[in-house]
């Protein structure tokens, strides 16, 4: 899971599509998913111990985020199924925004109080399509230009190519230099 370093920092829907890569799934096994779920600690809340089951509810949301994500970047309609999925995941574990008093302000806190670890994590990931796929920026999600790569991105720059440029880019720009400095 080595390779997972260098496959998150883009929106939270984007870092689990591309848990699908072209060497296999990276989210294979309950372990995989902890050691994923490590990496965006800042972005989601703990889950707890998490079971097959946990896992498969992940997956089937990083499958219909996918699907929705393949459309909506091209600006057509997704499949209604998948955005119902997505809904449905959502309407499993209801976020709620809990208050308190901090000893000088009041704090809102927003979590999932209802359902299994795996259901609220599916919960949270729904939500972050959901966020993703009305955002006027979907469209500019674009797929890796290096040959072996199937990961997505949302650039920052007009003029990014490459899911990583130290990743991608880097074996793109040594295949090039190979190929106009090799010998005759």
């Amino acid at each position: 899971m080595s390779d997972l370093d260098a496959l998150t920092g883009e929106p939270l829907a984007l870092d689990l599509v591309n848990t699908r890569t072209a060497v296999g799934d990276l989210l294979a096994t309950p372990e995989d998913l902890r050691g994923w779920l490590r990496l965006q600690a800042d972005r989601l809340p703990p889950t707890g111990e998490l079971t097959h089951d946990d896992l498969a509810a992940v997956r089937r949301v990083r499958e219909h985020t996918a699907r929705a994500l393949g459309h909506a970047r091209r600006g057509t309609e997704p499949p209604a199924a998948d955005l119902e999925a997505l809904n449905e995941a959502q309407r499993a574990a209801p976020a709620i925004t809990e208050l308190s008093w901090s000893g000088a302000a009041v704090t809102a806190t927003r979590r999932r109080a209802d359902g299994q670890a795996g259901v609220r994590l599916a919960a949270w990931l729904a939500e972050a399509a959901a966020e993703l796929l009305a955002d006027p920026a979907v469209t500019r999600v674009r797929e890796c230009e290096a040959d072996d790569c199937v990961m997505v991105f949302l650039p920052a720059h007009p003029r990014r190519r490459w899911c990583s440029a130290a990743r991608c880019g880097n074996r793109v720009r040594v295949a090039r230099h190979y190929q106009r400095h090799k010998p005759a």
